[in-house]
């Protein structure tokens, strides 16, 4: 494993500084190795891209230490509403991040997480959005040391869970999914029978290629393709571009000690970029850093660098809607 990249190439140019961003996905944490508070994302939103905004994603962090299991959750909600009203106090500077917020909640509790629901938009009712239940399988057990938390398996398809996601549709709320590729028809099924619930699949839904050759890479790529076109076709179903600093997708740079520029990560990533576009389109892609989690392959300063160079042949209108118009709609930014 190589080292913690947060800082590489934070003295690269900025490309179009003047675009706005919302980053879609990020992380405050007390990871063992890739720690990230919200001073530290604030220097990185500082450093020269015109990072705005931001929405929380949940890591199960910060959970209440008692009370019942399923409202331990609501302390990571208390702490990102926390850390949203230090930002937008201003003395920070201009970044209000953690302007909306994705918590945990276990689904599979049916009808009942409603009381769960009802609390978080109490806590944070300006900022509280949705929900994220990490629901990733995959047969190489290897895979999940990457995992904070291992989420355990059949989620999406218990008894319940439908009735959970329903009870996020009816106080307006969305559904962060967190899969893997070969899991993407069974988000869609669920996706056809919620059809009034905003579903947000998280980092492209992550195409598997983890030491594999490039034939098994090229393989991969067109299975995922296929996948996410499929899915695409829910019109209730959107996309964070992002995460491609993950091991998962078989690039191997979070095995390099030496710093990547924002070229060689966009020659890597611009394919995958541009398909989940393709499928998709602008209005319904929104980008994401993913950080700190992404700080394994790169810095902060050339993961914007080489998303903006994936689309710098797009429209002025479409980058407005790849990097803030799309978040601020769905997330109600």
């Amino acid at each position: 494993m190589g080292r913690y990249k947060r800082l590489d190439g934070k003295d690269e140019p900025i490309i179009e500084p003047e675009i706005e961003i919302v980053d879609s996905h990020h992380h405050l944490w007390m990871h063992p190795t890739m720690p990230y508070m919200l001073e530290d994302y604030l220097s990185d939103a500082a450093a020269g891209h015109n990072i705005v905004a931001s929405v929380y994603v949940e890591t199960q962090a910060f959970l209440r230490p008692e009370g019942p299991e399923r409202l331990r959750p609501l302390g990571e909600i208390e702490f990102a509403n926390g850390m949203a009203a230090m930002a937008a106090n201003g003395a920070y500077g201009p970044c209000r991040a953690c302007s909306a917020i994705v918590g945990h909640a276990d689904l599979r509790e049916g009808g009942a997480i409603g009381e769960f629901l009802d609390w978080a938009i109490r806590i944070a009712p300006e900022r509280f959005r949705g929900v994220r239940q990490v629901t990733n399988e995959h047969p190489d057990e290897a895979l999940y040391r990457y995992f904070k938390h291992r989420p355990p398996r059949g989620i999406m398809e218990h008894p319940n869970f439908i009735a959970g996601l329903k009870e996020l549709e009816k106080r307006r709320l969305s559904f962060d999914a967190s899969v893997f590729h070969h899991q993407l028809p069974a988000l869609a099924k669920l996706a056809d029978a919620v059809p009034d619930l905003p579903i947000i699949v998280n980092h492209m839904g992550l195409a598997v290629a983890l030491d594999m050759d490039a034939a098994g890479r090229t393989a991969i790529f067109e299975d995922w393709r296929r996948r996410l076109r499929e899915i695409a076709e829910r019109p209730n179903v959107s996309c964070k571009i992002g995460g491609l600093g993950l091991p998962y997708w078989g690039f191997g740079l979070e095995e390099r000690d030496e710093a990547t520029g924002f070229e060689a990560l966009a020659a890597l990533w611009r394919p995958y970029v541009r398909a989940a576009i393709d499928a998709f389109g602008p209005d319904r892609c929104m980008m994401e850093s993913n950080f700190s989690a992404d700080a394994r392959s790169c810095g902060f300063v050339p993961l914007w660098n080489a998303l903006k160079w994936s689309v710098r042949d797009m429209s002025a209108a479409e980058k407005v809607a790849l990097f803030s118009g799309t978040a601020k709609h769905v997330y109600r930014i």
